[in-house]
């Protein structure tokens, strides 16, 4: 075969420009080769590629990983059955329970005896308690025989429960209504220590409250300051004293009402472990439970304590003096008869109160004249005698009435 020059020349040419480095024709400049990974995208970003993903759901495809989801779900399912199967264990054993105690009671003859009611009452401590509430208030007949009546469902309530009776706990929580100084206190302490001796509280202690007590200044404070004094008297009596002014109607936002929540929860949800007793004025109280009626539907004990009589004061002076170890003669005890009957027309009376300052009055006053007499005066060379240190004089009583009588009103004393 034969090829012309101009054919030669041209081959010569077309090889030459195939095999040139890239970037155009002989002579023009030289372009640096580019790699595999260069970025070949003009607007300067990174072209398509494969990085991994972010798709959450690629972890699921990973063979380790759904075998230990598969491990989780059999757990669960395994736990979820062994509840069933205790729960329904639960059932039957309660079932057996009850057969087993009709069967009890279906054989037990009328005839049993339960045991004495006085048996229970002085095993337990009872009839301790209601007698030291004799000899500790002065009159308030009524108040006496409802706590009593309180003491007798407790007591028959324990009975029942030693034969295999169904018992429930009653309701326990208390309202007391009446005027300062008519013994509120004094049988809150009582009912704790009777409901402490028949098992129906873990200490019986009692833990008074007030609304500074039970409610905060700003938000968030007033369910911590709750939850610490109920906490105080889990397994006794919590007694909110004035009780009323957990409420202010004039203003819905009141931190109060919060408090009075969380006390409607626990009396409701902690009634075996807390009683509840809240106390203050007839009329108060009665208004307070108008505003908040849960309250009042959760008290099973609403006790009305009246004021005293002139003579069941001169009767609590008397215990006063006694508990002290004094000597009061007829003749103080007729001043003091007259220091109370003018004492209860004047303003701020507060019956028990009152007597007991008026006791502490006269105590000092005891103290004032007999030191005057044997340390001022020598009399006797110094020396007194027990019955100088017991007595207590019509003389110490005279003070406190002429204050009280005074002809200038400004120089009263309201003690």
């Amino acid at each position: 075969m034969k090829f012309s020059i101009a054919t030669v020349l041209l081959l010569t040419l077309s090889t030459a420009s195939a095999f040139s480095p890239i970037g155009g024709p002989i002579g023009a400049p030289v372009r640096t080769p580019t790699t595999l990974n260069d970025n070949m995208n003009p607007f300067g970003t990174k072209s398509m590629e494969y990085t991994g993903g972010t798709d959450p759901n690629n972890a699921n495809n990973k063979k380790g990983n759904l075998d230990s989801r598969l491990a989780a779900a059999d757990t669960e399912r395994r736990k979820a059955q062994e509840a069933a199967e205790q729960r329904e264990r639960a059932a039957e054993i309660k079932r057996e329970e009850l057969l087993a105690k009709i069967k009890f009671m279906e054989d037990m003859p009328d005839d049993k005896q339960a045991g004495s009611v006085d048996e229970f009452m002085f095993k337990e401590g009872v009839n301790d308690q209601l007698t030291k509430l004799d000899h500790d208030l002065v009159g308030l007949v009524p108040v006496k025989k409802r706590v009593k009546e309180i003491a007798a469902l407790l007591v028959l309530d324990k009975m029942r429960r030693k034969l295999g009776f169904e018992t429930g706990v009653p309701s326990l929580h208390m309202s007391f209504t009446g005027a300062p100084g008519t013994g509120k206190t004094t049988v809150a302490v009582r009912m704790g220590q009777i409901l402490a001796k028949m098992g129906y509280a873990r200490s019986g202690h009692v833990v008074i409250a007030t609304r500074d007590d039970l409610v905060g200044q700003y938000v968030g404070h007033t369910a911590p300051k709750t939850k610490e004094m109920i906490k105080k008297a889990f397994g006794g009596v919590l007694l909110v004293d004035e009780a009323y002014y957990l409420y202010n109607a004039a203003n819905d936002r009141d931190y109060g009402q919060e408090s009075i929540e969380i006390l409607l929860n626990v009396m409701e949800n902690n009634k075996d472990d807390l009683v509840v007793a809240v106390a203050g004025y007839k009329d108060r109280m009665e208004k307070f439970f108008s505003y908040i009626p849960g309250m009042s539907s959760r008290i099973g004990n609403h006790i009305d304590f009246p004021n005293y009589s002139s003579n069941e004061l001169v009767g609590i002076a008397e215990v006063m003096a006694r508990d002290l170890e004094y000597e009061i003669n007829e003749e103080a005890y007729g001043v003091f008869q007259q220091y109370i009957d003018e004492r209860m027309k004047l303003p701020y009376f507060s019956n028990a109160r009152t007597v007991r300052n008026a006791m502490d009055r006269a105590r000092m006053n005891s103290a004032i004249r007999t030191f005057d007499r044997f340390a001022m005066q020598g009399e006797n060379g110094g020396c007194c005698t027990v019955d100088d240190l017991k007595r207590i004089g019509p003389e110490d009583f005279q003070v406190l009435l002429d204050d009280i009588t005074a002809a200038d009103a400004g120089q009263k004393i309201f003690s």
